[in-house]
């Protein structure tokens, strides 16, 4: 626990919080105001026992439960960073999931501009894996020449034709994003049909059902034949738009040629 800053985080947002927008007057009488809400009111809204909000803020709460955290975050309407680092803060760990279930399905618009800066295939993904942007050097790789609207689908069930050895290269690595990703958000639609559509597939069945225990894909190379390059190898590598959790910015780097070449190995290490 960081009690400082666990204490500078909550004390500012909860100054922000007008007590009248919640049906509550500003407490009156002799001595020193803070701005916004009460600790005792904050209490009252998240229906807690008197004190549980005092305990929390002066870091005398060890180890709070999540779903106090999550009461807190949503009544301060604090971001996902700041959701973040509240649960940093609070437990010296991450949150095991967004704190709206939109999260993840709106990027920066910066994002488009970066991936038209990248010379190899690259796009952004929102956290159905909707494709949100992407460059020229990406529609290329399709056969269609248009990148497809679903990443997760067209891996999962229309791009086979494509996905060089597609039930031992590909869908074992995949299935697996498709089940974190439906742990994470189950009231996903756009997931969710993409996982009935695979169900009904015979072929696609009982590969999502033998459940790979793989759930990123980050610096893996897999075969691919490229719709004008021919067969080769992506290099894939992903990274994440802090501000949208569960989205994905991803930059394929593409090698022509039948045989597996060798790609960079090893992690990068500050000296």
């Amino acid at each position: 626990m960081n009690k400082p800053a666990l204490r500078k985080l909550l004390t500012d947002q909860r100054a922000l919080i007008a007590p009248e927008a919640h049906g509550l007057t500003r407490p009156t009488g002799s001595g020193r105001r803070a701005q916004g809400l009460s600790q005792l009111q904050v209490d009252q809204l998240l229906r807690r026992a008197d004190g549980t909000y005092h305990r929390l803020e002066s870091g005398a709460y060890s180890n709070p439960p999540v779903d106090l955290l999550r009461d807190v975050a949503v009544l301060y309407g604090l971001t996902e960073q700041a959701w973040i680092s509240l649960c940093r803060y609070a437990r010296g760990e991450d949150p095991p999931c967004p704190l709206y279930a939109t999260s993840g399905h709106k990027v920066p618009c910066a994002w488009e501009e970066a991936v038209q800066a990248v010379s190899q295939p690259a796009y952004v993904t929102d956290a159905s894996w909707n494709l949100l942007a992407c460059n020229d050097s990406l529609h290329s790789l399709f056969d269609s020449g248009k990148a497809p609207r679903n990443t997760m689908r067209w891996m999962l069930l229309d791009g086979r034709e494509q996905l060089t050895d597609w039930e031992t290269r590909w869908a074992p690595f995949v299935m697996p994003q498709l089940q974190a990703a439906l742990a994470q958000r189950p009231d996903d639609q756009v997931l969710r049909q993409i996982e009935r559509e695979v169900c009904a597939d015979p072929l696609a069945r009982p590969l999502y059902e033998a459940r790979g225990a793989t759930i990123h894909s980050d610096g893996d190379e897999r075969p691919l034949r490229h719709a004008t390059a021919g067969p080769g190898w992506v290099t894939m590598c992903v990274a994440q738009p802090m501000a949208a959790p569960g989205s994905r910015f991803m930059i394929l780097l593409f090698r022509p040629g039948t045989r597996r070449t060798p790609a960079p190995s090893g992690m990068l290490q500050a000296p």
